[in-house]
């Protein structure tokens, strides 16, 4: 629910080019709410376009997240579906959150490919037909945000599906996934099977990391099987957002090659496995401010465990709006613990 961009908003053009980038994707039928804190944009949220019963609702929780955030004013952006026909569609909106003492500093109603300002009563600045939006790609904001580093957004949210969609089945590593035995609950070796999963997370990281690609099926095949693990599965929950020590390398880039790396394995694991990479990689996607992109990959953990607690628990945590630094920190809390309990051990002596 966070955004990438740092950059300023002057005018409405900077405004729209600069949605996509907060939200992942090029929204439709949706509803989008900023909330600023002295001029800033410290959180953007999206919620689909709510039919006219549900408008009061929707604005209810809109306000209620502006409120959490410690909002002092708000934007308000309206992708309105074509069946839309009210004169000032976003009114509700406005109103519920004037009545939490927050201002609205801008109302946009984008119909098609134009766009007004509820806000504006100057008929040559914003007629009732509304102005064209401008490309994307002429923007300054965008400009500011590929210079960043920041990647362009999705199209829509379908083009978003498809970048962490499986791949096409690997028989080799599902060859070498019967290869390796699950954990044996009733035997003496539980805890050195787990260290065995985490070393072997480790070293993928690693080749991730150094090669920016993982060759060994075996270790692959190893890493997916051990995953079914809580205990391993909550431990590369924790380098995920840690990053890895050694190789010269930052932990913001290593947390960024890692974001990559479980994204790539969530398109290699096949059928029964997908659900731990997929709640690893919803995780540190939330923590990038990527939640919808955190909330597909969610999906795909439902489709592979529909049951699946953990997704369940961050599913409910995403709607709830928790702020990504409450991860980070349950994770910085979490993870001594975690490998106290695999390796005996603090995270520092055991690499």
């Amino acid at each position: 629910m966070t955004t990438h961009t740092a950059t300023e908003l002057n005018s409405p053009h900077d405004l729209l080019a600069a949605v996509p980038f907060m939200v992942g994707y090029h929204p439709q039928d949706s509803l989008v709410a900023m909330a600023l804190r002295e001029d800033k944009v410290v959180m953007a949220m999206r919620v689909d376009y709510p039919d006219s019963a549900g408008i009061e609702a929707i604005s209810k929780t809109i306000a209620l997240h502006l409120v959490r955030e410690k909002a002092s004013e708000a934007i308000i952006v309206g992708y309105l579906p074509q069946k839309e026909i009210a004169s000032d569609p976003l009114l509700v909106v406005r109103e519920c959150i004037a009545g939490h003492s927050i201002i609205v500093k801008e109302c946009i109603e984008v119909r098609s490919d134009r766009f007004r300002s509820s806000l504006c009563a100057d008929l040559t600045c914003c007629p009732p037909e509304g102005t064209v939006i401008p490309q994307l790609s002429d923007s300054r904001v965008t400009a500011e945000q590929v210079a960043a580093g920041n990647p362009l957004p999705f199209l829509d949210l379908d083009e978003m599906k498809r970048s962490i969609a499986a791949n096409s089945t690997d028989k080799e590593l599902i060859k070498a996934i019967k290869a390796v035995a699950e954990i044996d609950y009733e035997s003496d070796e539980v805890n050195a099977q787990q260290r065995t999963g985490a070393n072997a997370i480790n070293q993928m990281a690693l080749e991730f990391l150094r090669d920016g690609v993982v060759v060994d099926k075996a270790l692959i095949a190893l890493v997916l099987v051990r995953l079914l693990d809580l205990q391993v599965r909550d431990y590369a929950m924790g380098i995920s957002g840690m990053g890895i020590s050694g190789m010269g390398i930052s932990q913001e880039k290593s947390n960024d090659q890692l974001w990559d790396m479980w994204r790539w394995l969530l398109r290699v694991a096949p059928r029964g496995y997908v659900a731990p990479v997929a709640v690893i990689f919803a995780t540190a996607s939330y923590e990038r401010g990527d939640g919808a992109l955190a909330q597909r990959a969610l999906d795909r953990a439902f489709e592979d465990s529909p049951k699946y607690q953990m997704a369940k628990l961050l599913r409910r945590t995403f709607a709830a709006g928790w702020p990504p630094s409450a991860f980070t920190q349950m994770r910085a809390d979490l993870h001594p613990k975690i490998c106290a309990a695999i390796y005996g051990e603090s995270p520092a002596q055991s690499e």
